[in-house]
């Protein structure tokens, strides 16, 4: 199995289904975590040193951070609801208490806090960027949760519709040089969802001296870890998928650069 390749684990005595640690990865920056609560099931944690986003992916949870509580956070029974849901970033040394108010799935979204953004921030579903992107077989469907419509240090976050037989993150593109303005270093995860959830996708992960070249079958609940290089993703006919991006590097600018063998599709 792929190194880059993080399966959802069925072992789910803290509700986690899936946890990146950055020390325990090949990621410097970007930490994920994926939690499966039941109703009336609680989570507690402290954002440490990270600053944190909380996005409900799933049900309705409501959230203690420090002395602030935002009740009833959540818009859809399932991601393929297909509308933008309530997020909240959190700086860093807050103490965190997560409560169920239905079954929830929960996405805690991590990086390296900088000490410039020092307030908890409410994402409401209208602050969220809803945007089509691409054409044809390339058409894809975008929440931006925290790109250029939020603030914080490090984190980006947005969610991805790709519909069955269709591409996203594609022409393949990368961001993993720190050479701004033309390209910034970001890495990045991938969570991905299917709808019927025992489909497939396929995500490709490459370098352009081939030192990373993978091709990696993602299952409902995978993460893939993209630490450099492309990584265009494509769903098969029948499937629909759904990813959220999550993205940290030493500056918060996502700029990046095509594949050059393959930009010359956007100028036809």
């Amino acid at each position: 199995m792929s190194e880059l390749l993080v399966k959802a684990s069925t072992d789910k005595t803290d509700g986690s289904i899936i946890n990146i640690q950055r020390s325990q990865s090949c990621l410097k920056y970007v930490g994920f975590q994926v939690l499966q609560l039941m109703q009336g099931s609680c989570h507690e944690l402290n954002s440490g040193e990270d600053e944190l986003c909380i996005v409900i992916l799933e049900g309705k949870a409501s959230i203690n951070a420090g002395e602030e509580l935002f009740p009833q956070l959540g818009q859809r029974t399932s991601v393929f609801d297909q509308i933008p849901t309530d997020a909240l970033y959190i700086p860093a040394g807050i103490s965190v208490h997560i409560t169920a108010e239905t079954t929830s799935e929960i996405a805690l979204c991590k990086a390296p806090h900088l000490g410039i953004n020092q307030k908890v921030q409410w994402i409401r579903p209208e602050d969220v960027e809803v945007l089509e992107r691409g054409e044809g077989t390339n058409k894809r469907y975008i929440h931006n949760i925290m790109m250029a419509n939020a603030e914080a240090d490090s984190l980006l976050i947005t969610e991805v519709y790709t519909p069955g037989g269709h591409w996203s993150s594609y022409p393949p593109h990368k961001h993993d040089t720190d050479s701004l303005p033309e390209e910034s270093f970001l890495e990045e995860t991938y969570y991905h969802r299917l709808n019927p959830p025992q489909g497939y996708a396929l995500q490709r992960v490459y370098t352009d001296d081939r030192s990373i070249d993978e091709a990696i079958c993602v299952e409902n609940g995978d993460t893939v870890m993209v630490p450099r290089g492309y990584h265009p993703v494509g769903a098969p006919h029948g499937y629909d998928l759904y990813y959220l991006n999550v993205m940290a590097g030493p500056k918060r600018q996502w700029k990046f650069k095509n594949d050059p063998a393959h930009e010359w599709m956007l100028k036809n």
